[in-house]
């Protein structure tokens, strides 16, 4: 497993202060053992199911975990996504922050999904974006990739992107395009985001490798194409409905970076069931 999701599931049940479940320790004798079902209550494409799987085993190693949908596969209401089988203690320790981590990788998985399969056929892709809930990135990145997207940049050290800010404080796209090549030790990618036809232009006859076309109509956005020919990906910030993504993606862009995905997405109802108890 990442080490960035193995640090968020280690956080995330300190958190919740599982090493001090005073109701299951005074509840619940030391041995019984539960094995539970992991089910979804509505359709979606489920992803996190090896994380919320690491959540139990962080607490103790010998619970089972039987994955029987793997992320990025879709299920139907009713789909038994997963069993465990361990020590009731352990699991109930667990159970809500395996939950939270998998509903909420799930729904944005789904909605992603959504996106995806409005853009079939158009050779257009879905990016996520930085706009995340603090701390938990990496399992959001890792959610959209299984929803059929792809995860973009993971931060500000992977790749040079020169926004409006960084345009107005150098005294322009082409100026700050070629600070950031001179200055490029690492050979990142460098992308220029532009808000208008004359910035389109600089970009064009600048050392960037890809621009993002920032909230511009499609017709606006089919002139980008025309003036690029080719010569640089184009992405398309916005924030489109699944009615209307299609025809941006129709425009010719090579790609739509969707914040909505990660930051207003509804959690994917899951339940976790106790169906044996010894």
């Amino acid at each position: 497993m990442d080490a960035r999701i193995e640090h968020i599931i280690k956080e995330a049940l300190k958190e919740d202060g599982y090493d001090n479940d005073v109701t299951t320790k005074a509840v619940l004798p030391n041995n019984f053992v539960l094995t539970g079902q992991f089910i979804a209550k509505a359709s979606g494409v489920v992803s996190g199911v090896e994380a919320a799987g690491g959540v139990f085993q962080y607490i103790n190693s010998k619970i089972k975990v039987e994955i029987l949908r793997k992320s990025g596969s879709y299920v139907n209401r009713g789909t038994v996504i997963a069993y465990v089988q361990g020590p009731i203690k352990d699991i109930l320790r667990g159970e809500q922050v395996a939950l939270n981590i998998f509903q909420r990788m799930s729904g944005i998985a789904t909605e992603t999904n959504k996106f995806v399969q409005e853009l079939h056929g158009t050779g257009c892709a879905i990016l996520g974006t930085r706009n995340t809930t603090p701390l938990l990135r990496a399992l959001e990145k890792q959610a959209v990739i299984d929803g059929g997207g792809q995860a973009d940049r993971l931060n500000l050290s992977d790749r040079i992107v020169i926004t409006a800010n960084h345009v107005a404080a150098v005294g322009g796209v082409k100026n700050a395009a070629e600070l950031a090549a001179s200055n490029n030790t690492l050979n990142l990618i460098i992308e220029v985001e532009v808000e208008n036809e004359a910035e389109m232009l600089a970009a064009l006859d600048s050392p960037c490798d890809s621009i993002i076309l920032s909230n511009m109509t499609n017709e606006e956005l089919t002139r980008m194409v025309v003036l690029n020919q080719g010569r640089k990906k184009l992405i398309a910030q916005c924030n489109p409905t699944l009615k209307s993504v299609r025809s941006i993606a129709l425009t010719g862009v090579d790609y739509i970076a969707l914040d909505s995905i990660t930051n207003s997405c509804k959690a994917l109802d899951i339940i976790f069931k106790i169906s044996k108890l010894r």
